[in-house]
């Protein structure tokens, strides 16, 4: 169940309450006259299904609601109701299943902005990479892997592809490639320096490493596996399982190969250079075309689904 809290204007308090009256997920529906502020108007409680947020939530906009009131959303980890039940058998389909666009937006839009915690979390992830890649320590560039914010603005640009809107795109295209080209510039003057240090060498950059030769050598499995991570991380989004991110974060190698790429560079190795480039245009390459795959057949699936279970208004909740 997800629990709203609407500010309602006055003028639009009969179709609000209309649109709630409708929407056979929604129960526990408590009217609180004229108790908004700023701005001013009716405060109104609801919860309704996960499964029947989405068209409530386009009806809410249509009336207005998000430009002259105010539409708050949240997860309800527990409710005890048989009214509640019953709201969920109503809805069509399994909340599992439900595609939430404002929540899916609201998500990728947090995490598709160019930020200096963005900035920062990406570099530390690639310098950790680099250590992991130059020492041939497949535990480093695995936690190098799991710090990596990459797949944030990855999920903004499909879901702004998909939804067909151009600034969200060139926002999420903005995190992607300053980030990257910041955290790599970086992470070449750190390999310069571990070099001075003496903690890093030529020698070591450029022998045998089993462990995590992978990361410049890509092949048909990395893209396979830039495919599947896509199609998992998105879900992930959609069906509000984020614990399912971790996953997706240590399956692809974006961030590794971007730390190799730097430390080539860094070295002159420019074979190196050019495979951990492939790999990471690979990578990310798989995840948008699986992502944005994954959310058309989602929206077309989700689509059939209330097709089929059209709500019968008036219901009693």
């Amino acid at each position: 169940m997800l629990h709203l809290r609407l500010i309602v204007p006055t003028d639009l308090r009969e179709p609000v309450h209309a649109a709630l009256d409708a929407c056979v997920g929604a129960t526990h529906v408590i009217v609180l006259p004229d108790t908004a502020v700023r701005p001013a108007g009716d405060t109104v409680l609801c919860d309704v299904a996960r499964e029947a947020a989405d068209e409530l939530l386009g009806e809410l906009r249509s009336l207005g609601l998000a430009d002259r009131g105010a539409i708050s959303v949240e997860d309800i980890t527990l409710t005890i109701s048989r009214a509640a039940d019953r709201a969920e058998e109503e809805a069509p389909g399994e909340g599992a299943d439900a595609l939430v666009w404002e929540a899916v937006s609201e998500i990728t839009h947090e995490e598709s902005t160019l930020t200096a915690v963005y900035l920062a979390f990406l570099t530390v992830a690639t310098m950790l990479a680099a250590c992991g890649a130059v020492l041939d320590s497949a535990v480093l560039v695995v936690g190098a892997m799991a710090v990596g914010p990459e797949f944030g603005p990855l999920a903004g640009l499909c879901v702004a592809l998909v939804q067909r809107r151009a600034r969200p795109a060139v926002r999420s295209l903005t995190a992607l490639v300053a980030g990257f080209a910041v955290a790599m510039l970086l992470t070449v003057g750190f390999t310069l320096l571990m070099d001075a240090l003496g903690l890093f060498t030529p020698a070591m950059f450029e022998a045998a490493r089993p462990n995590t030769s992978f990361i410049w050598k890509p092949d048909a499995t990395s893209f396979v596996v830039a495919l599947l991570a896509g199609v998992a991380g998105l879900l992930s989004l959609t069906s509000a399982k984020a614990g399912a991110l971790v996953g997706v974060a240590i399956s692809v190698t974006t961030v590794p190969a971007a730390a190799n790429a730097a430390v080539a560079v860094a070295y002159g190795d420019y074979a190196q250079g050019w495979g951990s480039a492939l790999q990471l245009g690979l990578n990310l390459a798989g995840i948008v075309v699986a992502g944005v795959l994954t959310l058309v057949v989602q929206n077309l699936l989700w689509k059939a689904v209330r097709a089929r279970h059209r709500p019968a208004p008036g219901l009693t909740r």
